[in-house]
């Protein structure tokens, strides 16, 4: 497994605007299911933990979150 692969309860960002579903580019979700490789079912809380979008993306629509230094 790659040390970039996406993986569940992973934190990730959008790539993309999404305007059907109010959710824009730089939004951050927690990834809460994966259904393949390279497609997920991703969660987007505010910060009083409520959730306002549940939707399933691909791994180009996302990116992965770092919290620690990663080699390059």
């Amino acid at each position: 497994m790659s040390d970039q692969q996406i993986r569940e309860l992973d934190v990730v960002a959008l790539t993309v605007d999404l305007p059907q579903l109010k959710l824009v580019r730089g939004q951050v979700g927690t990834v809460v299911f994966v259904y393949a490789p390279d497609v997920f079912e991703v969660e987007f809380v505010d910060d009083d933990g409520h959730a306002y979008g549940l939707t399933t993306l691909n791994a180009s629509q996302l990116l992965r979150l770092h919290y620690k230094p990663i080699a390059a």
